[in-house]
């Protein structure tokens, strides 16, 4: 595992917070665009994800990518996570890694 440019997890509401860094989350596609998709976070905020992304994608997809400062994210990873998420888990996961717990998450 390459440590070296870890990804920080982010939902939403710690999106902004991490302008210009590397994060990994978890969206639900809304919608295609040209040069990327409109999503859903697991906290129900809209994210632009721009780039070259796979096709097909399903449901939910994890991005690993830079936080543009308009609050958009470069993706550089997108993996297909499947049609069904506990997005729930996944913002408590989300909680610990930026809150109290962050020394335990790379």
């Amino acid at each position: 595992m390459d440590t070296s440019n870890p990804a920080v997890l982010v939902n939403g509401d710690f999106l902004s917070s991490h302008a210009g860094r590397r994060v990994r989350t978890v969206i639900q596609v809304v919608k295609h665009e040209a040069g990327g998709v409109i999503g859903r976070t697991t906290d129900e905020k809209q994210l632009i994800v721009k780039g070259q992304l796979p096709s097909p994608l399903s449901t939910f997809v994890e991005v690993i990518g830079v936080v543009d400062s308009d609050g958009a994210l470069r993706a550089e990873i997108v993996t297909n996570f499947g049609d069904t998420f506990d997005a729930n888990n996944f913002n408590q996961l989300c909680r610990h890694a930026n809150g109290d717990y962050r020394h335990l998450f790379i």
